[in-house]
Formats: structure tokens, sequence, C-alpha cells
């Protein structure tokens, strides 16, 4: 590993615009910013203040990039930042096509999983960066609700995740669960080995494994090994809004070439 490695970066997160357009799972309220007042001053340089100086409002698991931890589903207040243990991490991006069983909904399976990774070779996996298809742009606003219920992952293949031991799963959909699943979250609960049903921990959970959610994988950046730098904001929250970057590993710019 050396400096030349960490040049020119892939920005994987979506840029939450709190004026525009943006992705939105559930329904809820947009990402919001509005110029702060304090005293006979306003937070705003087009209003005449000195400064622009801004209150934000956003709900992570819904407004955008995120990366969340075991305490999305525990009693206990468990935060990421503590979770968050890897700086630089080694990843390997996929793409794979969900499957849609007779009158069901698109699921991503083991078998394309397997399919996949097989194909890129992964010798030493820590992160996997999931990109569906179709991939298109569409994806950096799209809303997600009952009449848009976006692909999830079958429980096997949350499974097959854990057994190949990825401590770190991005993907670009608003879940790894059915968007609206009775409240079961089933597969979070597979991916940090939380009992179904249960909301606490236990020596077995993966405490120091995270879910990053709504991320957007561009289509020339190609399937391969990077190093990832997971970047988010220091809340002591059960998920904050994040930024993955991701980096070349020399063996993929050697099969590039």
């Amino acid at each position: 590993m050396n400096l030349t490695e960490f040049a020119n970066g892939i920005d994987i997160s979506i840029p939450l615009e709190f004026d525009g357009e943006q992705p939105n799972a559930f329904g809820v309220e947009q990402a919001k910013s509005k110029a702060c007042e304090y005293g006979s001053h306003v937070g705003d340089t087009r209003q005449g203040g000195s400064c622009n100086f801004e209150q934000v409002t956003l709900i992570p698991h819904c407004n955008g990039t995120h990366t969340e931890c075991v305490g999305h589903i525990t009693k206990e207040r468990i935060s990421v930042r503590t979770c968050l243990q890897d700086v630089i991490i080694p990843a390997v991006l996929v793409t794979v096509e969900p499957e849609r069983p007779v009158d069901g909904d698109l699921i991503i399976t083991r078998r394309s999983l397997q399919a996949a990774i097989a194909d890129e070779g992964v010798r030493v996996p820590s992160a996997l960066i999931v990109r569906t298809l179709p991939n298109d742009e569409g994806k950096l606003t799209r809303k997600y609700d009952e009449q848009n219920i976006p692909p999830y992952f079958a429980a096997d293949a949350i499974e097959f995740i854990v057994e190949s031991g990825f401590k770190h799963l991005l993907v670009d959909l608003p879940s790894i669960d059915r968007l609206f699943d009775e409240g079961k979250l089933a597969n979070h609960r597979i991916f940090w080995n939380v009992e179904q049903g249960s909301f606490k921990i236990s020596a077995k959970t993966r405490v120091n494994s995270t879910i990053t959610e709504l991320i957007y994988v561009p289509n020339e950046v190609p399937d391969g090994e990077y190093f990832l730098n997971l970047q988010i904001a220091p809340f002591d929250a059960d998920a904050a809004p994040s930024r993955p970057i991701l980096f070349a590993h020399e063996t993929h710019k050697n099969h590039e070439k």
C-alpha cells in the first residue's frame, strides 16, 4: 500500500441537496436547512447577515446515504461512531441483477452474489459493495414507498455475506430488508447476528459491522477490488450521514491494463 493509491478517490455517496430533489424512503419529510436567527441577526448573507448560519434537519435512515450500526435494532443505545473502527477497508464492488420470483418482489439472491463475487476472485474481503441493475441516475432522487418497493436481499444472501467474512455492507438501496416488512428487519438481524425478534446484543453479535444504504455507484466505475474509506458524521447515534470513498486497488489497476 502506498500514498499514490489514495489519489483520485471515487465518492459513492448521494449529495444531499436541501433545496433540491432528494432520495427518500418511507415518505418522510425531506431534509431541510434554514437560516438561524440570533438576536437581531440572521444567519444568511443574502438577507444581510454577516455569515451563513443554518439549522439542518434530517432523518439519516431515510434522507440520503447513511451508515448504521446494530444500535438500529436494539433497545440499548449503541453508537455508529464507536462501532465503526476501521479506517481503510479492503473492499470489493460487484454488480448484480435482482431476480423476480413468480408474482413476487425483486430479490437479490445468494446465487447471484456468489457468482458475482467468484468472478472477482476476492482474496481478503472486509467490505462488500453491491450495485444493482438497472443502474441509472434516478437513484439519486428516487422516492421509495409502498407504491415503489425497491429490491431487497433474500435471507440466505445475507447469510452468505456473513459466512464470507464481510464486516461492512454497502448497497444502493434504502434497506437490505423489504421496505415494509412489519418491522421484522430479519436481514439486519442476520447480518449483525441478533436473534430474530430480539432487541438485545450477545457475545456473538457483530458489533463492529456496519450497513451503509442509499449509495450510488456510477456505471463507469468497474467491478473489482478497492480500498474503502467509510467517512461518517461523528454522531453518537445508531446511524449517521456518510461519505464512502473508493480508491482503486493496485491489483485492480493492473487488471485494467
